[in-house]
């Protein structure tokens, strides 16, 4: 049963080439709380061309968190995503942005908070998501087995 080893794939990045520390500088917390049954994220006002090094043709960006309670005995899973808005890869601070994510309380298996991040490129008004997702990164940031 992987519900005792869990806590090794803490720091666990999705894609090889988009590791989240080389690609998201700006602080952040990641609290999991499981009475409450929350996973959230929070992240100060930030200036993005600052903190986050994005692929050539971005334009815009969007920050991703997914909260996960597994059930491996018997392979179910209650999963919660947030997002922020598309946001401006810019010079101007963004908002405080805070991600929380809901599984069940008092939850009995282990808990996943991770978070991503996509880029994107505006043209003519609309938003694209860049092809090359040498950059779009994914990390296990917590993990609370039992």
């Amino acid at each position: 049963m992987i519900d005792g080893e869990a806590e090794l794939l803490e720091g666990f990045d999705f894609h090889k080439k988009g590791k989240l520390k080389t690609t998201l500088y700006a602080p952040y917390t990641a609290v999991i709380d499981r009475v409450a049954g929350m996973l959230v994220i929070n992240i100060p006002a930030f200036i993005p061309m600052n903190m986050v090094a994005a692929p050539g043709g971005t334009t815009h960006f969007k920050i991703i968190s997914a909260g996960a309670e597994i059930d491996f005995e018997n392979e179910t899973f209650v999963v919660d995503t947030q997002q922020t808005a598309i946001l401006p890869w810019d010079n101007a601070a963004t908002a405080v942005l805070n991600l929380p994510n809901a599984v069940t309380a008092n939850s009995t298996h282990p808990l996943f908070l991770a978070l991503g991040i996509e880029f994107y490129q505006e043209v003519n008004a609309l938003m694209y998501p860049l092809k090359n997702g040498a950059y779009n990164a994914l990390c296990l940031l917590k993990i609370l087995g039992l």
